[in-house]
């Protein structure tokens, strides 16, 4: 069941459920694509109403965010609870250890992909890592291409893309009908928490539903970005009661 979400139709699903689903799909054959947009993205949406069809042409939707739950409540149509992208990705590595699927690990800075690989292939013994490119790549012309023959050639049946939001979602958007992969995620910074690179937030944070400041406390710069995340609060305050 999909639940609107100031325009974003979001998968109502446990993160379990959501995992389930995405390896139904996968041994099915079926082509998916995997979004986790969180509150910012969905404000980003409402700025720029391009970004719907990019998002909304996932098959799957997760609600990554404390604040796209709260909306819910908002809204009175509520979601069974935040899906955080980390986690789906973990859960699905987790579920692929009899090594029967292979996985693609692209994005991030150079390096970081490959020391990902190397932890998860540590702490999940058989799991098959059919490659690994950075995300330091122009996303269109001949270096593009080079990177989709390359997932190509590795014969993975899973890709992981962490570019960030929305670049991920429009690279996995405009590229999907060329790409030989069963099943897509857009993981943001997740290759960066599986390689250790940077840490998540502790886990009362995490049922405070404040991750997000954690990060703003770890990397001050976000300041400008975290901006979005009242604008969507109070927004979402104002269409529930104004419809606009």
């Amino acid at each position: 069941m999909k639940i609107n979400i100031r325009g974003i139709y979001f998968d109502n699903l446990t993160l379990s459920e959501t995992v389930e689903l995405i390896l139904a799909r996968l041994n099915k054959g079926e082509q998916t694509a995997v979004f986790t947009p969180n509150s910012e993205i969905v404000q980003s949406c409402i700025e720029d109403n391009s970004l719907y069809e990019v998002i909304n042409s996932a098959e799957v939707v997760c609600p990554d965010g404390i604040g796209v739950v709260k909306a819910a409540k908002i809204l009175q149509t509520p979601l069974k609870g935040k899906v955080a992208g980390i986690e789906v990705g973990e859960r699905l590595i987790a579920s692929l250890t009899d090594g029967s699927k292979s996985i693609f690990f692209m994005g991030s800075k150079p390096g970081v992909a490959e020391k990902a690989a190397e932890e998860l292939q540590r702490k999940y013994p058989g799991i098959v890592v059919a490659g690994t490119n950075d995300g330091y790549f122009k996303k269109e012309g001949a270096e593009n291409d080079a990177v989709i023959e390359k997932i190509n050639a590795s014969g993975a049946d899973v890709l992981f893309v962490c570019l960030g939001a929305p670049a991920q979602e429009k690279w996995i958007y405009a590229n999907r009908g060329r790409l030989n992969v069963t099943v897509m995620l857009g993981l943001g910074g997740s290759l960066d928490g599986y390689a250790g690179v940077v840490k998540r937030a502790p886990a009362i944070f995490i049922k405070l539903g404040l991750e997000w400041f954690y990060r703003l406390l770890c990397e001050p710069w976000r300041f400008k970005r975290m901006l979005k995340l009242p604008k969507f609060y109070f927004g979402t305050l104002r269409f529930k009661l104004t419809g606009k």
